[in-house]
């Protein structure tokens, strides 16, 4: 079994901007480029016809809404701005580190399954919390494969980084609209509860059935090691090779 940990607001909080345009508009102005006066509709309007499910790289969309102003952008100055302004300060979440360790303790390989559009954050939000590149055996980001949470794609990915089959992974996130699409592949989306859970957005909130493609409620980080506990021993086949895809 594998076990994968979505990363911002389940292992970190990151403080992003209260305005995305208005930074972006900003950092690109300090790179001499001219920012349309309708830049909030610019960047709000859709200007890649990307299939369903798939990653549009927020430096590719700023370019293209300049380019539908007629604003020519030079070099690589999109994806600098872009980077600048989603530069956060990041604070680690209480357990994370310890759900980590609880997976590799219980044997388990351990992945990062983040979406996120903006190249690099990432990697610096690790650089900035108290976790590491090296306390995971695989980063898949949906900015780096092209595709986001909920597609199966990104879940496929992950599993494979790990050497199991996406029915053997178990992915623990915050949002039952992206980290629960896991189950409609096989595997277990463990969640942690919030007001999302109210929402509609839900799917069951019971407790471990121990059968794979469920979706589980836990309400913190604390509750991981038991969760893991609870879950059948068919998932965990990686000892055996059973369903190992290396």
């Amino acid at each position: 079994m594998g076990v994968s940990f979505d990363l911002f607001d389940t292992l970190v909080t990151a403080d992003y901007p209260a305005d995305p345009a208005a930074a972006v508009a900003t950092e690109l102005a300090e790179r001499g480029v001219s920012v349309p006066d309708d830049w909030a509709d610019a960047y709000t309007e859709v200007h890649i016809d990307a299939p369903d499910g798939a990653e549009v790289p927020l430096p590719a969309h700023v370019s293209r809404a300049l380019a539908s102003r007629d604003v020519a952008v030079k070099g690589n100055a999109a994806r600098r701005a872009v980077v600048a302004a989603f530069d956060p300060t990041v604070e680690t979440r209480p357990g994370a580190r310890a759900a980590i360790d609880a997976a590799r303790d219980r044997g388990h390989e351990v992945a990062l399954c983040s979406n996120c559009s903006v190249p690099e954050l990432v990697g610096r939000a690790l650089v900035r919390s108290s976790l590491s590149r090296d306390d995971f055996d695989g980063i898949v980001t949906s900015v780096g494969c092209g595709w986001r949470k909920p597609a199966p794609e990104i879940f496929e990915q992950t599993a494979a980084e790990l050497g199991v089959s996406a029915t053997d992974l178990v992915h623990v996130g915050d949002d039952p609209r992206t980290d629960g699409g896991l189950a409609s592949v096989g595997g277990t989306a463990l969640l942690l509860a919030d007001d999302r859970m109210t929402d509609g957005s839900s799917v069951s909130a019971e407790g471990p059935s121990g059968e794979p493609g469920d979706t589980h409620v836990l309400e913190s980080l604390a509750e991981l090691p038991d969760a893991l506990d609870a879950l059948p021993d068919t998932l965990d086949k990686t000892e055996s090779g059973g369903d190992r895809l290396r």
